[in-house]
């Protein structure tokens, strides 16, 4: 059945109505353990969060969703510029520490339904395993992508070595988020969770299980809730398809109230609060840090580290780990300096060094539960475990044919 859907904001707001903006560069390579107190029940939602949508409904949306945007999109005037100065790669110099950019492969965590556990396999991809799911965020397993060069690490895990994948979440249609060639490898019936106006896109490649979600809407899967959230961003594919599906981030809640939130990409605004607000305790963050250089051109679309810092402060959650850097040369910025400057940015905001999850490409980190009744975040314990460095290829794939973007990722 097909359902006619309006663009919602907030639940009660109007929906005509637009947003208003107010030391060694590697961690350990090991799966570290971080013993928290049992989660106690989370805290309201305010409002309440709404009933759950149910799974692989086909929706009717709003041809294009342009009054979403928190920032104008580039005019003639910055794209004459970005074509004067054109300073979207690092120099030699920033490219010179390319050899000292974590890649330590470990072991995966084993599933757990009371373990919260992530590792990066580079870029925003991450295996998340929550509620006993596996989930994956913007799956990109492919050497290149459209309009950048190829890898400068290579992908964490290796695709064979991949668990069963439970699901998979899409934060928005950009290349380095949205990647054919490693979706392809995915069984058809694998559950999806996309952004409004996407669905057709899975449909098309004939995935059966796809779930799209408005801003501030959820669904569930084996008792875990995947929640879609507004960010500071775009959407873009193809020359005529500017803002025609919706952006944002994702909630996961699992069966015992542990709860993570995926950034997706953004650049730094009034949403984290509300998010912080609309889903209470948090546990971890996984936050972009790069590909923000020049800032006159990236900083309405794509977070620098002390901002996502910030962000992470005001979602009120007590872990980050950074994302989106060291992967693909999209920007301007020496490619080590996201670590360096969030880690900077993490001791300034006089944050528990070990709640900063600052993971090399390929490591996992896990939040296990305690036997004390209380929640306690910030006397969290790290505990390595046994690291075994793995070897990894880059898989040699073909990447989709489209547009080049003409504005920044």
């Amino acid at each position: 059945m097909t359902q006619q859907t309006q663009q919602t904001h907030e639940p009660g707001s109007p929906t005509t109505t637009s947003p208003t903006p107010p030391a060694s560069p590697t961690a350990s390579a090991a799966t570290t353990a971080v013993t928290v107190a049992a989660p106690t029940p989370l805290a309201p939602s305010v409002p309440p969060l709404a009933e759950p949508r149910p799974l692989g409904e086909h929706r009717v949306w709003p041809r294009t969703f342009h009054d979403r945007l928190t920032a104008p999109l580039p005019g003639l005037r910055a794209m004459a510029r970005f074509a004067r100065e054109g300073a979207v790669r690092p120099g030699t110099e920033g490219l010179a520490d390319l050899p000292l950019l974590p890649v330590e492969p470990g072991p995966l965590p084993r599933p757990d339904t009371h373990t919260l556990a992530v590792t990066w396999a580079g870029h925003a991809s991450w295996i998340v395993r929550i509620g006993g799911l596996t989930v994956l965020t913007d799956p990109v397993w492919s050497r290149r992508i459209l309009g950048a060069p190829a890898r400068i690490t290579p992908v964490g895990v290796p695709w064979d070595n991949l668990p069963r994948i439970d699901a998979v979440v899409i934060s928005h249609n950009h290349y380095d988020h949205l990647d054919a060639p490693t979706l392809r490898r995915l069984p058809r019936t694998t559950p999806l969770f996309v952004p409004a106006g996407l669905a057709r896109w899975f449909r098309r490649r004939r995935f059966t299980h796809v779930t799209e979600l408005d801003w501030w809407e959820g669904a569930e899967l084996a008792g875990v809730r995947f929640d879609f959230v507004p960010a500071h961003h775009w959407s873009k594919r193809t020359l005529t398809d500017t803002c025609r599906s919706l952006w944002g981030g994702w909630i996961l809640t699992g069966t015992d109230g542990r709860r993570l939130y995926f950034a997706g990409d953004t650049g730094y605004g009034h949403w984290f609060s509300r998010i912080g607000r609309r889903y209470p305790g948090i546990d971890l963050a996984l936050m972009p840090i790069g590909a923000y250089e020049p800032r006159w051109w990236l900083s309405d679309v794509h977070c620098d580290p002390e901002e996502a810092v910030q962000a992470t402060l005001d979602l009120g959650a007590p872990r980050m780990a950074p994302m989106h850097w060291g992967t693909f040369v999209l920007s301007a910025e020496p490619v080590l300096e996201p670590l360096t400057r969030v880690r900077a940015a993490w001791e300034k905001a006089g944050l528990a060094r070990e709640d900063l999850w600052d993971l090399p490409v390929g490591a996992s980190r896990r939040l296990d539960r305690s036997t004390t009744p209380n929640r306690a975040r910030q006397t969290a314990r790290s505990t390595p475990t046994n690291p075994h460095p793995g070897t990894h290829t880059h898989p040699d794939t073909a990447t989709e044919t489209a547009a080049p973007h003409s504005a920044p990722h």
